[in-house]
């Protein structure tokens, strides 16, 4: 398959704007690393037309997918987690091009996992985890039990994506394999969650138990980068100060839950500013003391 592709990517090897090009082939049968296709060939380039081109070929009865992907898009990918697909890509292709070792250096840096990349990882899997949470303790409130067992299926995933973050790597498709071999606490929830013979309301009711503790232990760690930033100013901060913070913009969407959840948890305090309407406050955010000075 490879010799057969060749030609394809020698075409982009020549141009001096492709920085590497990695050739991530499918090993077992039901693998979900290749989307499928028999043959991935992921091209980075550092100008293109398009942050992102994608084309699919068949060769020979076998298929294949070429992705061209500028390098800034692959970066946030990473950074952001917003095509989980292609950390795996990186880390197990094969590189068949590799102009000044820029490869060489992208995988080096995923086995790496800057502390700094890693806080941001943390913080966006976390807003997801507490607004998952506390959408399965509404729905369970209510009587939904079926779209709860959902969420909570979702809020266990994030959960096993920041236990994996928290040990220095990357989150996989195949996360919870991750999980297995390096948090037993993570793993036993999930695995009493989907090996219970209880009913399902009592599952989840369960479940929303230890989940609730186990969060609230993780909560000051996984909430770290924004917790650093509101340490950047001793006043109080207003939900339109932090929203519009350049380094909330990963995690924006779920910023209310992030601080409900904080807030509920006492790691930050609400102060009520006073406003033109009688009664009438503006609700502002401020760490706590305790926070302030260990954190």
């Amino acid at each position: 398959m490879e010799n057969s592709l060749r030609p394809i990517y020698q075409e982009h090897a020549s141009n001096p704007n492709t920085l590497g090009i990695l050739l991530i082939e499918k090993i077992q049968h039901d693998s979900p690393v290749t989307d499928e296709f028999d043959v991935i060939l992921l091209i980075i380039v550092d100008e293109y037309e398009q942050n992102w081109y994608v084309k699919h070929y068949e060769i020979e009865g076998k298929t294949a997918a070429l992705h061209i992907v500028r390098m800034d898009v692959l970066v946030e990918w990473i950074d952001t987690s917003g095509y989980r697909r292609a950390v795996e890509w990186i880390i197990l292709g094969k590189p068949v091009f590799d102009r000044n070792e820029y490869i060489a250096r992208l995988k080096e840096q995923l086995r790496d996992f800057p502390k700094e990349k890693r806080d941001l990882r943390k913080m966006i899997d976390f807003g997801k985890l507490v607004k998952s949470y506390s959408e399965a303790k509404a729905l369970y409130e209510t009587g939904e039990f079926n779209d709860a067992h959902s969420k909570i299926l979702n809020s266990l995933h994030y959960l096993a994506r920041l236990a994996v973050i928290e040990k220095g790597y990357y989150p996989e498709v195949t996360v919870w394999s991750q999980v297995k071999k390096i948090d037993s606490e993570v793993y036993k929830l999930y695995e009493v969650f989907i090996e219970s013979n209880e009913a399902v309301y009592k599952r989840i009711e369960l479940m929303i138990i230890g989940m609730d503790f186990v969060i609230h232990n993780r909560a000051m760690i996984s909430a770290k980068h924004l917790l650093d930033i509101m340490k950047t100013k001793e006043s109080a901060w207003s939900y339109a100060e932090i929203k519009s913070h350049v380094m909330i913009q990963p995690y924006r969407l779920d910023l209310s839950a992030i601080l409900s959840y904080l807030v509920e948890k006492n790691i930050i305090n609400v102060v009520l500013e006073q406003t033109k309407g009688h009664a009438v406050y503006q609700r502002k955010y401020i760490l706590t003391d305790e926070v302030t000075h260990n954190n």
